[in-house]
């Protein structure tokens, strides 16, 4: 797929007071002891949580989390029982139509008029935020090209899953937003879909700030520079994904690859820097306490036991290790 697109406001009024010189930018979203009640059970339970403008954030939690009824808060469709959410500088209940003409809202279930073609459905949404028709032409063109969707003629009642959220997408950037809510965007797709449904979400990388809530993990791995984890109305952690696993991953890890794992492994039980040995095949996997240390006099090891080194690698620990981790600690 392929297009360029501005995610300038077509018309461009500065919500709220201008800001201080030197004051630094708003975060895109803010959550602060949020908190959401239906009878006495609480979807959310005091989140804070924080979104730096221009990141594609994954907002991460099993089914059941709370995550949808914090897009629904975030976009004004709900209402918090306690707390504050923010977006762009700006409290969502007393929010102006002007600021929340800069975001953007794709819901888990879009719904479309299944009659219209996909320009006709993107210009119905861009004339709804009263674009103009020059710009609206523009701007529809980009985002059918970002879509994936430029000559699709067909009506949209004809299309695949995957081709609905590709159009869902676009028609939540055609009033070029500054913040993009999605709600499990790649929920229920294909392979083929998810993968050009997350392409979409990856070129919007450093034009507009992207909340992506989901619980497929490998997504939340392709296209996110931050997360947080949600588990039963809580936020369990908040960080980068390499800080996530380097502070929560069960140790570090080598993968060692010898003529003999068995005689190396007997050289290495008595390590200190040693941890757990696993073998699969021909290969060690080492936990170990230091991997600086590790690195450095495992090779001195080999040679002294007189083998051939054939693979020296860290391997990595992935998201689901961190995830099931911490959701797990939540939970005990």
């Amino acid at each position: 797929m392929s297009g360029s697109i501005s995610t300038a406001p077509p018309q461009t009024p500065t919500p709220g007071p201008s800001p201080v010189p030197g004051a630094p930018s708003p975060m895109a979203v803010e959550l602060r002891g949020l908190t959401k009640l239906y009878g006495r059970h609480a979807a959310l339970d005091g989140v804070d949580l924080t979104v730096p403008a221009g990141a594609i954030f994954g907002f991460l939690g099993p089914n059941g989390a709370g995550k949808t009824t914090t897009l629904r808060i975030l976009g004004g469709l709900a209402r918090p029982s306690a707390g504050s959410a923010a977006v762009l500088g700006h409290d969502v209940q007393r929010a102006t139509n002007e600021v929340r003409s800069q975001v953007g809202f794709l819901p888990d279930v879009p719904g479309f008029y299944p009659w219209m073609t996909a320009p006709e459905f993107l210009r119905f949404a861009g004339r709804l935020f009263g674009l103009e028709p020059q710009a609206l032409e523009a701007r529809v063109a980009a985002l059918l090209d970002l879509a994936g969707l430029r000559g699709v003629e067909a009506r949209v009642g004809t299309f695949s899953r995957g081709m609905k959220q590709r159009l869902g997408v676009a028609q939540a950037l055609i009033n070029a937003p500054r913040l993009l809510l999605l709600d499990e965007p790649t929920s229920a797709l294909d392979p083929i879909g998810r993968k050009e449904v997350l392409d979409m979400i990856a070129a919007l990388a450093g034009r507009t700030t992207v909340f992506f809530s989901t619980h497929i993990l490998a997504d939340v791995e392709r296209v996110c520079d931050t997360i947080a984890i949600l588990d039963r109305g809580r936020v369990v952690e908040q960080a980068s994904i390499d800080e996530l696993k380097r502070r929560h991953g069960r140790g570090q890890r080598l993968l060692v690859e010898v003529d003999d794992p068995t005689r190396l492994a007997q050289a290495l039980v008595s390590l200190p820097w040693v941890g757990l040995i696993e073998r699969d095949g021909a290969t060690l996997r080492l936990t170990v306490s230091d991997l600086v240390v590790a690195e450095r006099e495992l090779p001195g090891v080999i040679a002294a036991t007189g083998l051939g080194l054939r693979r020296l690698e860290a391997d990595e620990v992935s998201l689901e290790e961190v995830f099931v981790e911490l959701v797990g600690e939540h939970r005990s």
